[in-house]
């Protein structure tokens, strides 16, 4: 249904779409604004994939239309870890683009580049986020306290991860907020 593929110039004006909704904007560090700024956006992206530890794709349809992003980055290569990350272009919201691109990135950072561990965070007021992370088979952990900051205010973030070991389906799809609430207790 969906798959992942290196960006390009091309998509340069469907990048900017995206970063016209607030919501992505205010969590991004280097929002790129003007045509130049996506082009550099797009190149960092193939330098750091160039370098090995930093993975970011466009999830695509059969049409070749980006739908959103994907990105796994190899935060231990001692440890086998990763830390997975995505968005979904606003006009692409609810049809399992980012849970879709999660589970491709996730096989990607097994098959290729031979990780065991990938993790992922939210924060907790984002349940969609934490639906995405489930739907791709990543197990919730617990609940990190005001570990994310943007602007002046602090999240506590939901945390999940995926083993090599776990299979795509079968982890728990629930209520996000539940999820954590009782591995927290624990």
């Amino acid at each position: 249904m969906y798959r992942l593929r290196e960006w390009n110039r091309g998509d340069a004006d469907r990048l900017l779409e995206a970063f016209r909704w607030d919501e992505l904007a205010w969590q991004e560090p280097e929002v790129p604004r003007t045509r130049d700024d996506a082009l550099e956006w797009i190149a960092r992206c193939g330098r750091l994939a160039g370098e090995g530890d930093v993975h970011g794709f466009a999830v695509v349809d059969g049409t070749d239309r980006v739908l959103g992003h994907a990105q796994v980055s190899v935060t231990s290569r001692r440890h086998g870890l990763g830390w997975l990350s995505y968005w979904t272009h606003p006009a692409e919201q609810g049809r399992g683009v980012a849970s879709g691109g999660a589970r491709l990135v996730t096989e990607f950072a097994f098959d290729r580049l031979d990780l065991y561990r990938v993790e992922t965070g939210h924060r907790v007021n984002n349940p969609g986020s934490c639906l995405v992370a489930q739907r791709a088979g990543f197990r919730p952990e617990g609940i990190e306290r005001a570990k994310l900051r943007y602007g002046t205010t602090r999240y506590d973030t939901g945390t999940h991860a995926r083993l090599v070991t776990d299979p795509a389906e079968g982890a728990v799809v629930g209520v996000c907020g539940a999820e954590h609430a009782k591995r927290g207790a624990r």
